[in-house]
């Protein structure tokens, strides 16, 4: 098993975020101890953004900004989809919640839905959305 930062690289789907995250100088955080749960938008997800919105976002003057955003997609703590599914809400370790909901079985994270569920990492947990979240 391993962090959630290898775990994410490993899978080759989220070469994306793994971008962002290095732009942003936060890979070792996520390689820290933890727990963490991530609420991983796939290279797929980045795709849905407007053109050239990703490449503005992991220019050195957007840092804040990215830092933002990908805080929002993590929440303190290893919270698995049986927890999750239980929550209508979760506090990001950007300061912000996101809504959680569960409509037709499938969870909503705002106005993303939950793909893949309970990735197990040393230091945490990921479940991987298919849009990426926008803090408010």
């Amino acid at each position: 098993m391993k962090d959630i930062v290898d775990t994410a690289v490993g899978a080759g789907t989220f070469k994306t975020l793994a971008t962002a995250l290095g732009a942003a100088g936060l890979v070792e955080t996520l390689k820290g101890a933890g727990p963490f749960t991530v609420f991983a938008p796939s290279d797929q997800a980045f795709g849905k953004l407007p053109a050239g919105t990703v490449e503005s976002l992991v220019a050195p003057a957007a840092k804040e900004k990215l830092t933002g955003i990908l805080t929002y997609h993590v929440v303190a703590g290893k919270v698995l989809a049986a927890d999750v599914m239980k929550l209508h809400d979760a506090k990001t370790v950007n300061g912000q919640s996101v809504a959680v909901q569960v409509i037709d079985g499938k969870v909503k994270i705002d106005t993303a839905t939950v793909v893949t569920a309970d990735i197990q990492c040393t230091n945490g947990v990921i479940h991987v959305i298919d849009s990426v979240l926008m803090p408010k």
